[in-house]
């Protein structure tokens, strides 16, 4: 297995904080995500590339076993259980093993799951797989309507369904989609951390929407329609007259899906902001002052 340099991959060095690899991941994916390079096959292997070295460099633990070992730092565990049990069959005068520095550690790997009778004292173990961990970024409006996706994770395609609201920052867990199991052990799992943008105009707070929506001053003093756009299409509002600035109204029903409740959604605010007009016409002030007198 070829060594893979992560920190060259996310041009970061190795002493970079996890704040900076997190930033460094962000702007290369957002850089070469397939749907902004579509039919790139190069821009796809270096997306492939960047989540698997942000899949190793963002856990603490990968990162440290990545460290120490290179290119088998996911079998650091079973090489320190080796040397433990090697160990202990020293210790006992059962059985002489050959001890294994840091600095040969692949060559007993090689040796350890390949097949050959030296591993046949450590063969009977089975080693649960490593989890994988990826982020998933998406537009809010993405997450509107529980809809199938297919990812690529270490090289292979997964078809996974990604339910309605579902939230920026939340974790879901693919069982058995993460590294193969070792000795055929179980494959680990896989964790997808959800980054959702927000390019609309409504603020969300869980299955809540919040909305400004501007009227004009005849408008709110007279009463009349107007027409909003909600996420779920266009609603025409009745606006009372005399309304005052600020004046919030709630769209029960018009929010945002309530995750895993399929048909429950939150509800929409709409704060009305009053526009001023502007460029008035002479005639137009002089109403205005005949107004103001009355």
């Amino acid at each position: 297995m070829e060594f893979i340099d992560y920190y060259k991959i996310l041009g970061v060095s190795k002493t970079a904080s996890d704040s900076d690899i997190k930033k460094a991941y962000r702007k290369l994916a957002r850089k070469y995500h397939p749907d902004l390079n579509p039919n790139d096959k190069e821009a796809e292997r270096k997306f492939k590339e960047i989540n698997e070295a942000n899949e190793v460099l963002s856990n603490s633990e990968n990162r440290k076993k990545y460290d120490q070992y290179g290119k088998d730092w996911k079998h650091a565990e079973e090489f320190e259980k080796a040397k433990q049990s090697q160990h202990q069959y020293k210790n006992t005068g059962q059985q002489h093993y050959r001890n294994y520095s840091d600095s040969d550690f692949s060559d007993f790997f090689e040796s350890m799951f390949g097949g050959s009778r030296r591993s046949t004292a450590y063969g009977r173990t089975r080693y649960r797989g490593e989890d994988y961990n990826a982020e998933l970024h998406l537009n809010l409006i993405d997450v509107y309507k529980t809809h199938k996706r297919t990812l690529t994770v270490n090289k292979k395609n997964i078809r996974i369904t990604i339910p309605a609201g579902v939230e920026n920052g939340q974790t879901i867990k693919i069982k058995n989609h993460g590294g193969p199991g070792i000795q055929g052990g179980p494959n680990g799992d896989l964790y997808i951390t959800f980054v959702i943008e927000n390019k609309t105009p409504f603020k969300r707070n869980k299955s809540d929407l919040y909305l400004h929506v501007d009227i004009d001053l005849y408008t709110a003093v007279l009463g009349g329609e107007i027409m909003i756009e909600t996420l779920d299409g266009k609603v025409k509002l009745n606006v009372k007259p005399e309304t005052q600035n600020g004046t919030k109204i709630k769209l029960k029903g018009k929010g945002f899906p309530v995750y895993k409740k399929e048909g429950q959604f939150g509800d929409l605010f709409v704060t009305y902001t009053i526009k001023i007009p502007k460029n008035l016409s002479e005639q137009q002030k002089e109403l205005f002052r005949t107004l103001s007198k009355l």
